[in-house]
């Protein structure tokens, strides 16, 4: 599907690269579409209550932020929300749009915190948190990678989540 690219780039109104699952073409023995489930690696299930996933929002490409607002995830006007499970919240005897400290678990004697994130009831399974990068960068440990990969586990970084501490002057709705 890359011949002449460069010179089909060229043409006007571009070309279609093709996409074979957009076709239902599967190269698998089925034919089929086949998914797995792989447990995770015992480094990411330490003992801590949550597993948070840093993520994009909608008025983002990579880390660079071109508004406050993700209308994936119904947020407007600000990024330094915690999503979670409204069970999870009730459960340390919290609410939908407190603020809290996120403090990353880790037993490498560094202290990664980030502070006064407001809370948002989401529909995420329980157990499980995501939060906005680059605004919870601080919580990963470059020291822990993935397998094969050699980057930071963005994606799982082991927290703990209690009620923010210090309370910032400045609130947006």
């Amino acid at each position: 599907g890359f011949a002449d690219f460069n010179a089909r780039c060229d043409l006007p109104g571009g070309f279609w690269l093709g996409n074979a699952a957009a076709g239902l073409t599967f190269n698998t023995p089925s034919g089929k579409a086949e998914f797995s489930a792989a447990p995770l690696p015992v480094s990411v299930r330490e003992d801590a209550p949550f597993i948070l996933q840093t993520l994009r929002s909608h008025d983002q490409y990579n880390t660079t932020i071109y508004g406050l607002d993700d209308r994936y995830r119904g947020v407007y006007g600000q990024r330094e929300v915690l999503f979670m499970h409204a069970d999870d919240i009730a459960a340390l005897g919290l609410q939908d749009g407190d603020r809290v400290d996120i403090t990353t678990e880790a037993d490498d004697g560094i202290v990664r915190q980030v502070q006064d994130f407001k809370l948002v009831a989401y529909a995420i399974p329980r157990g499980n948190l995501a939060a906005y990068y680059p605004e919870t960068n601080p919580l990963v440990p470059l020291s822990r990678i993935g397998d094969g990969t050699g980057t930071p586990t963005s994606k799982s970084i082991p927290v703990r989540v209690t009620k923010a501490h210090a309370q910032s002057t400045l609130r947006i709705a």
